[in-house]
């Protein structure tokens, strides 16, 4: 199957340190849902700074759709295809819903176009169509979340880059959120996901990706991942089943 992102032997830091990624490689295939775990430190965000255009990879290759977009800036990297929602919340609070939305679209030119995805997006967050004239402020954490991923949808991505995204949120909301990513996998959107519940996050995903010491730890179906004990203890916060803390976000 083909990837709408890859990232290939990817060395990448910050200033003269020491570098955080060190020869870390991962495909994210098209319509499907990878998630990156691991403990802190092991450059999770990192990845998703050097696949947003973020941050310039000191050495590999970062490609979208087969095409080598290494070292393209952020507004570039949109326009390739790729699309970042920020950890915590990013919407404009005293605007509306509406106003949020359309701004991710602000590179759309033509007006049809525009408005089919509009439509598209309520259709696929039923949430933003039923607040659609009120401020986004008013809403919940969970509906503000929605509210950015429609955001991100706008431009058509190949690709949509979330940073857990269930930061802040309570069960509930959490739950809300991670349907809502399998919503936009299903509609046809490749998702790269970093997320602070690493449990939930790979019960949501196709694929895992385990990070440690800035590589590649173990890659495979989240399923199997999910099943795996050793994995489990180290990453997962004990076995399935055991009520234990989730591995968090580094």
């Amino acid at each position: 199957m083909a990837s709408e992102i890859e990232l290939v032997d990817i060395q990448a830091g910050y200033g003269r340190a020491a570098p955080v990624l060190r020869g870390f490689s991962v495909a994210v295939p098209a319509g499907s849902v990878v998630c990156l775990v691991g403990p802190n430190g092991a450059g999770k965000s990192t990845v998703l700074k050097v696949a947003a255009g973020l941050l310039r990879p000191r050495s590999g290759r970062l490609l979208v759709g087969g095409r080598d977009v290494t070292g393209l800036s952020p507004q570039r990297m949109l326009a390739a295809g790729v699309a970042l929602v920020l950890q915590g919340h990013s919407v404009f609070r005293e605007m509306t819903v509406a106003e949020n939305v359309r701004l991710g679209g602000y590179t759309l030119t033509d007006q049809k176009r525009l408005a089919e995805r509009v439509d598209f997006v309520k259709g696929l967050f039923p949430v933003v169509a039923e607040r659609w004239g009120a401020l986004a402020g008013l809403l919940s954490g969970g509906q503000q979340k929605q509210v950015e991923f429609a955001r991100s949808l706008m431009v058509d991505p190949r690709v949509v880059l979330l940073d857990e995204p269930s930061m802040g949120l309570d069960p509930k909301a959490t739950s809300t959120v991670f349907a809502q990513v399998r919503r936009m996998r299903d509609a046809g959107t490749a998702v790269l996901l970093v997320e602070q519940n690493a449990r939930r996050a790979l019960e949501t995903a196709d694929l895992g990706c385990v990070l440690d010491l800035g590589r590649v730890h173990l890659a495979g179906p989240a399923a199997d991942l999910l099943a795996d004990p050793q994995l489990g203890e180290l990453y997962l916060g004990g076995r399935p089943g055991e009520k234990r803390p989730a591995a968090q976000e580094g």
